[in-house]
């Protein structure tokens, strides 16, 4: 596996953020997170200030592994790549995304919860596949399903995960991390809760520990 994707893997959980008021918010909660013991970032494009906010935490915590979300374009791409983003999520399988992403060197995660996109990423040589929206798409049954004729994927689940079901995803084993924003929700980076998500990603870590390790 690629020497980021086993850093992420190692970590467990990657906060997927949506950041309204980058230069307010991202320098205070890329520290909250490496405070936290969760040094990633999957910060969303579904906010336009997404590309200052991946730059910002960049420069506030140059160790952390900070991702672009939610991208749609390869013009989104190019902006996520300058800002210093250092690996690219999609909600779906996009061919030409990937193909773009491989060209440019960087690390692809596309959605899929279908054969057809397993079979997809698997003509194009990826590793690690995101499964989204996981809760939906039917979880774990549905993942470990799936790992019978494709298990030469690893999987990151995101969407649905909380702390009540983390440690059923990470005890899977084809799982290699799960996305989640309830360590990051609007109303903890709105009101500046610092405290409470350092607190959110101790008790994350410690149930990917535990789950490992059971």
């Amino acid at each position: 596996m690629d020497k980021l994707l086993q850093q992420i893997s190692e970590i467990g959980v990657v906060p997927v953020i949506k950041l309204g008021h980058p230069t307010r918010d991202a320098a205070p909660l890329a520290k909250a997170l490496c405070e936290g013991g969760v040094p990633v970032a999957e910060v969303t494009f579904r906010a336009s200030g997404a590309a200052q906010a991946i730059r910002i935490m960049k420069e506030t915590c140059p160790d952390m592994i900070v991702g672009a979300g939610t991208v749609l374009t390869t013009a989104q791409v190019d902006e996520a790549l300058a800002a210093g983003a250092q690996f690219i999520v999609t909600p779906g399988f996009d061919p030409e995304l990937v193909a773009y992403c491989q060209e440019k060197q960087v690390i692809i995660l596309p959605g899929c919860t279908t054969p057809t996109d397993y079979h997809a990423a698997y003509k194009f040589g990826l590793e690690v596949l995101k499964f989204f929206p996981a809760e939906q798409s039917g979880g774990v049954a549905k993942i470990k399903a799936m790992s019978a004729p494709f298990p030469m994927f690893k999987i990151m689940p995101t969407g649905g995960v909380s702390l009540k079901n983390l440690a059923e995803y990470i005890k899977c084993p084809v799982i290699t991390a799960c996305g989640g924003s309830y360590m990051v929700t609007a109303d903890l980076i709105e009101n500046q809760k610092w405290d409470e998500i350092v607190d959110l990603c101790k008790k994350s870590v410690e149930i990917v520990k535990e789950a490992r390790n059971g």
